[in-house]
């Protein structure tokens, strides 16, 4: 990725527009884990946004595992001096010298692939990996611990529900394989509840749907944005494994990251806040068309290569919109519309300036 993009810049001062109380982060160390995966990759840009463009002094601690993709994520920025970079697996424990005055666990997959090949390490990730950062916070009397949890926690809606507010719960199917993702974030949220009731720990949890943008993985990801991506990229056909029936609706990455920040920043202590766009939803088989018209010079076209039998990797009941008052009453607003959110992301994997 190129942080000096202008893709990546212009989605940077969007973030940084949004009415968020920057200023408690002036002097403050963040420790952000799994800072490879999108979302974490622009929060970590952002911190250097704002040290840039308002001279916050905001020293972060960013973890990863893969150095190889570290490498390409923050290309040019190794050698940043606010920035200190940590090799660590979140469920391993983490010796820190100095203060962390918030934490941000974004250290998980959602991917079908890793859904399937290993969901003991996303259970351990989402359970074992909160409780160890759960515990620093606490050994560092850090001022907030937010946690990046999922829309899947709700489950499948009853009957009657319409829309989901975070007080809204459905049921979830244990033994099914994709449960070890939603399973694991509920449980690591009652986690972060107990901590805070039994040891006074602050919270935020942001819930967040369906995400994109530059910096997402593409290459075998499973998850159908990432797919499509994918394809416009590489200018091949559009290849659909179902029918396209069923809904989606997207966030681009500017928008949830502002609203992440919003959350931990403007969100009150012990809330969890829903984070999605639900302007634009959408079926698979029209979000492919779109595809086709944003990029007309690519020859794209949908084809449908249907299998027998659906993965386990994917949920498998009907999407309920999620309810944003909550989140837009602390002063979240949406920016990026569908259609300039897909063009951003194929074009910002073709920038190498």
């Amino acid at each position: 990725m190129n942080y000096q993009s202008e893709i990546i810049q212009r989605d940077l001062e969007l973030i940084v527009q949004q009415s968020v109380d920057w200023e408690k982060l002036r002097g403050s160390t963040v420790l952000i884990s799994g800072v490879t995966g999108m979302l974490a990759t622009y929060m970590a840009f952002t911190l250097r946004y704002l040290n840039h463009k308002y001279d916050l002094n905001i020293k972060a601690i960013l973890t990863y595992r893969n150095k190889k993709k570290l490498e390409n994520k923050f290309a040019g920025m190794l050698d940043y001096d606010k920035f200190q970079f940590v090799q660590n697996d979140v469920v391993d424990y983490m010796n820190v010298d100095g203060p962390v005055d918030w934490i941000i666990h974004a250290a998980s997959n959602a991917s079908p692939k890793y859904i399937l090949s290993d969901p003991v390490g996303i259970i351990e990730a989402n359970t074992v990996g909160t409780k160890q950062l759960l515990k620093l916070a606490l050994e560092k009397h850090s001022k907030g611990f937010h946690f990046l949890s999922t829309r899947e926690v709700y489950g499948q809606s009853f009957p009657g529900v319409n829309t989901i507010a975070e007080n809204q719960y459905g049921a979830l199917n244990t033994l099914e394989a994709r449960s070890c993702y939603p399973e694991s974030k509920r449980l690591a949220e009652t986690l972060i509840e107990s901590f805070s009731n039994q040891y006074g720990m602050p919270f935020t949890i942001s819930r967040i749907a369906h995400s994109y943008g530059p910096g997402m993985a593409i290459n075998s990801d499973g998850r159908i944005m990432s797919d499509l991506i994918y394809d416009a990229v590489n200018a091949r056909d559009i290849v659909l494994k179902s029918k396209g029936d069923a809904e989606r609706a997207f966030c681009y990455v500017a928008d949830a990251v502002a609203a992440i920040f919003m959350v931990m920043l403007n969100g009150d202590n012990k809330n969890v806040y829903n984070v999605a766009n639900e302007d634009n939803p959408i079926s698979i088989a029209k979000l492919a068309q779109e595809f086709v018209d944003i990029f007309p010079e690519r020859n794209l076209k949908v084809v449908f290569d249907i299998p027998a039998s659906k993965s386990e990797a994917y949920a498998k009941f009907k999407r309920t919109p999620l309810d944003t008052t909550k989140l837009e009453n602390i002063g979240w607003k949406k920016m990026v519309n569908l259609q300039n959110g897909i063009r951003n992301t194929v074009l910002s994997f073709e920038d190498n300036d």
